[in-house]
């Protein structure tokens, strides 16, 4: 069957990317069209915006979110602030979106494609890996990072007998001592109010030395447009941790379909004795299950505390692709 590739706008392509978006079985929200474009915005400048679109019979098979610097295209985002990025295909037109993909490229002098970092069941990996060497294109994949994630039971109390018996025990004797300390109240937030972010970026700031030098002015920026934008797609939920009155650690996650992902975090080093760093994200998990959801994804990076609460690895990789021709 014949089929069109178009090169798009962000505004151009938004209704079809979103209605492919929710059909993608595993898509996440960093290749949907609000945080594609609000990365745009923040980081998208010296590169060439390379939006493309495939149609057959005038339906929209598959979005290419991608930005081209010489001849060489990499997705609409980066790793430091995008834990999975992928294009956005229509089950079922995986073949056909990708060789009309790779000839348009070629087309317009892209002959190279750094991917990353990619699933191991993006469309990238189960799909344009094979497909691409039928096409003469040279491809090499390597395991880059790692993300980890948790299938989440229906109960607490099946939750905490997925933990060992130390960690189960450690986890209890932490939030009995917390709540000893005096009146604990975690809080929820889901309309990005400026407060409650600012109570996120200082509390991310103050955590560490490594998270304040990330935090430039820019990075600053980005978050507060994130934010925003996942608030207006009902996605956005700011957990705040309160010890009498005075919030002492923050976790922003992002509701989507059955998943909460755990973007980011930050806490009171002087509290930091009392463990609050991890028990909000403990009590993040506990949300999650009371609503019902299906999986809590830790994202990106194989710290401890993770395994600690029941995560399990899952790697991460990144793809080149060269026209060998």
């Amino acid at each position: 069957m014949d089929s069109e590739f178009t090169l798009e706008s962000f505004d151009s392509i938004y209704s079809d990317w979103k209605k492919l978006q929710g059909e993608s079985p595993a898509g996440s929200f960093f290749s949907s069209p609000e945080w594609s474009k609000t990365w745009w915005q923040q980081f998208g400048s010296g590169t060439e915006l390379h939006l493309g679109a495939v149609r057959q019979q005038g339906k929209v098979t598959g979005i290419a979110p991608l930005r081209v610097n010489g001849d060489a295209a990499s997705f609409i985002g980066s790793s430091d602030v995008c834990d999975y990025l992928d294009f956005v295909v229509a089950p079922g037109k995986e073949e056909s979106f990708f060789n009309k993909l790779l000839d348009s490229l070629k087309t317009d002098g892209v002959l190279r494609l750094d991917l990353s970092p990619l699933r191991p069941d993006s469309t990238v990996i189960k799909s344009l890996v094979e497909i691409a060497p039928r096409q003469a294109w040279q491809v090499s994949c390597s395991r880059e990072d790692v993300s980890v994630e948790l299938d989440l039971p229906a109960t607490w109390e099946d939750y905490l007998k997925l933990l060992s018996g130390k960690q189960r025990h450690e986890l209890k004797r932490k939030l009995r001592r917390l709540d000893e300390e005096g009146e604990l109240k975690y809080r929820h937030s889901t309309d990005a109010s400026r407060d409650d972010i600012d109570i996120f970026l200082r509390l991310f700031r103050d955590s560490r030395q490594d998270k304040a030098a990330f935090l430039t002015t820019q990075m600053e920026s980005f978050f507060l447009a994130a934010a925003n934008a996942m608030a207006e797609q009902g996605l956005l939920r700011l957990n705040i941790l309160e010890l009498d009155k005075k919030p002492v650690a923050a976790t922003m996650c992002f509701d989507y379909k059955d998943t909460v992902y755990l973007y980011n975090s930050g806490y009171e080093p002087d509290y930091g004795w009392l463990s609050v760093g991890v028990i909000s994200k403990t009590l993040c998990i506990k949300d999650s299950i009371e609503r019902n959801k299906k999986r809590f994804d830790f994202l990106k990076g194989g710290e401890g505390y993770k395994y600690h609460l029941g995560g399990r690895d899952l790697s991460l990789y990144r793809c080149s692709l060269s026209y060998a021709e």
